[in-house]
């Protein structure tokens, strides 16, 4: 309550919030306008037969959109896959790599690139969509276009046009938030999209309640195994691995040059955060996905051997995803640099030699919390298999959502409370130059 009335004085952050929660409020009125020439309620049964593979996981992320097939389908995913391919150039192309270290101008030239490549993505993803779409029929024979031609337009054309222009509105939309907003706005319309479903999961287990089909002492202990899942996973993603680093002073003279100020250099224990189960989750679900039509046997047997809730697929997601992290993290983080860096502005690990030792010293505490970060990732991204196939679960707890929705909203927390501690500190210098001018007159 603190926080709440702490917020309500606070008009800069108020208004920050406000002008969030409407961004969010027009992306959710976006997912339910339909694109053009579709048969939308033959595509939403096409899709809900779908939902075991990767389309099941692009509608979470698009908050339904995909299954409602709105102009809002592709959501924001062209737009993280573009952050993501460039996040990862940056450290691969030399050129990419030196524009990053330019500081403003050379971001702000990796994120125009990443706005044509998030163009460019949104029209092959809604090229290959709407060709499917055409050649695709509900599960009950119904033709899911309803006309080749929308208007003059080609229906190809025109859904091209609308979802790509869709995708281009939810990535402005996710500037704005950033910049005049609280907390990441890219982020925040997935966290938006994911949370949508809550309230049918809740609905889902009233109603097994309800009916006899899960007894109440039964349901009362899975949502406390919920929070407690929750709870795991907010301590986890806020653990850290705190390397000592202390720095000399040189310039000090006499007793003060042997207090040394000391310091640490925090390593989160899931350092690669959503990417690796993302990025093994869309592996192993795309040619499951494609097989489903094609009549040929094998892949039919393929598609067999790889349902999510079976033990060939959750062996190999979890194999999938401690490679992601590893190789994610070589990416990103470079040893060397840090050493390089603490050595430049006079920082040492105490009983480590300063250059290369350094170096390797990181390389081995990174290597250990990774283990530790695999561990973490592939217990939570299992879960729903679990609950589904041993404890009949009818929906999806825990995986790449539930961290995605933790992350998001510890890291829009922690904005918040850094524009309350800003806030403040503003109002108290402001008292004391208020004091200081009195005193002076």
């Amino acid at each position: 309550m603190s926080a709440i009335a702490s917020i309500s004085r606070n008009s800069e952050l108020r208004k920050r919030i406000l002008f969030t929660l409407a961004m969010l409020a027009i992306y959710r009125i976006g997912v339910h306008v339909p694109t053009p020439g579709v048969d939308s309620h033959a595509v939403l049964s096409f899709f809900q037969s779908q939902s075991r593979g990767i389309f099941g996981l692009f509608d979470t992320f698009s908050g339904g959109a995909l299954s409602q097939f709105s102009i809002f389908a592709l959501g924001i995913m062209p737009y993280i896959s573009a952050s993501i391919i460039f996040q990862l150039l940056t450290s691969a192309v030399p050129a990419l790599e030196q524009l990053k270290k330019e500081g403003e101008h050379g971001r702000r030239k990796i994120n125009q690139y990443t706005r044509y490549a998030t163009v460019l993505l949104a029209i092959i993803q809604g090229y290959g969509i709407s060709t499917f779409l055409m050649n695709s029929p509900s599960p009950d024979g119904r033709p899911l276009v309803i006309s080749p031609t929308v208007g003059f337009l080609p229906f190809q054309l025109m859904t091209i046009i609308t979802l790509t222009a869709g995708t281009c509105f939810i990535m402005w939309l996710g500037e704005q938030m950033t910049e005049r907003g609280v907390g990441n706005g890219t982020s925040l319309i997935i966290f938006a999209g994911i949370a949508a479903a809550i309230p049918g999961g809740v609905r889902q287990l009233y109603e097994l309640t309800v009916n006899g089909e899960m007894r109440f002492v039964v349901a009362v202990l899975f949502v406390l195994f919920m929070i407690a899942v929750i709870a795991g996973v907010i301590y986890m993603e806020v653990a850290q691995r705190r390397i000592p680093v202390q720095y000399s002073q040189r310039s000090q003279t006499g007793p003060q040059a042997m207090s040394a100020p000391s310091s640490h250099l925090p390593i989160k224990i899931n350092f690669s955060g959503v990417i690796p189960p993302i990025f093994a989750s869309s592996l192993l679900m795309f040619p499951a996905t494609m097989a489903q039509f094609v009549e040929t046997p094998w892949l039919r047997a393929f598609q067999d051997s790889l349902n999510p809730n079976g033990s060939i697929f959750n062996i190999l997601f979890v194999g999938l995803i401690v490679f992601f992290c590893f190789f994610y993290t070589e990416i990103v983080f470079n040893p060397n640099d840090v050493a390089d860096n603490l050595k430049k502005y006079g920082g040492f690990i105490p009983g480590i030699r300063a250059g290369k030792s350094t170096a390797d010293h990181i390389q081995r505490v990174l290597d250990r919390v990774n283990v530790l970060g695999c561990i973490y990732l592939s217990a939570v991204c299992v879960l729903p298999g679990i609950l589904t196939s041993q404890f009949n679960i009818p929906f999806h707890f825990g995986g790449t959502s539930l961290l995605i929705l933790v992350g998001v909203g510890l890291d829009t927390a922690q904005q918040i409370q850094s524009h309350m501690i800003t806030q403040k500190y503003e109002g108290v210098l402001k008292v004391a130059k208020i004091r200081s001018r009195r005193v002076e007159f």
